[in-house]
């Protein structure tokens, strides 16, 4: 009699726990798995940025440094503006990658998956943008200071 009762537990246990629709549980898995490769891609962008803000940083000192002996000096007008306009690009870079990590959040409607991808494909689009802006500036640094 035990068994028959113990097996009867199982059964309904059994019945109880595969009531889930199995259709609902796939499409959010897949949903999660959608936006969690997407908030990698969005992580990778920053990830291959962030290293380079200790060489955009150094950059922008040694730069600024050579203005201000060139100034000091009379140097030439041209080498100076070039310097300037350097300093601003690695600038720019710098404060798009501040602005960047100030105003994303990982957490960002967690709860709304439609509304959370949408908002993780802007934000791929910035580090995109953003990305491209700091090794552009420093490639741009690197050839005019290996001319110069």
């Amino acid at each position: 009699m035990r068994v028959i009762f113990f097996f009867v537990l199982v059964v309904i246990l059994a019945a109880c726990n595969s009531s889930q629709p199995e259709a609902n549980t796939e499409e959010q898995v897949e949903k999660l798995t959608v936006s969690d490769s997407l908030l990698k891609e969005v992580l990778k962008g920053h990830d291959v940025a962030m290293p380079k803000m200790f060489k955009l940083e150094r950059l922008q000192k040694e730069l600024t440094t050579k203005i201000d002996s060139l100034k000091k000096a009379s140097g030439s007008k041209s080498d100076i503006a070039l310097y300037e306009n350097l300093v601003k690009k690695l600038s720019s870079a710098d404060a798009e990658m501040h602005s960047w990590m100030e105003g994303f959040s990982y957490d960002t409607l967690k709860d709304n998956e439609a509304g959370r991808l949408l908002y993780l494909n802007g934000q791929l689009e910035s580090v995109n943008k953003m990305k491209e802006n700091v090794l552009g500036s420093l490639a741009f640094a690197d050839s005019v200071l290996a001319i110069k």
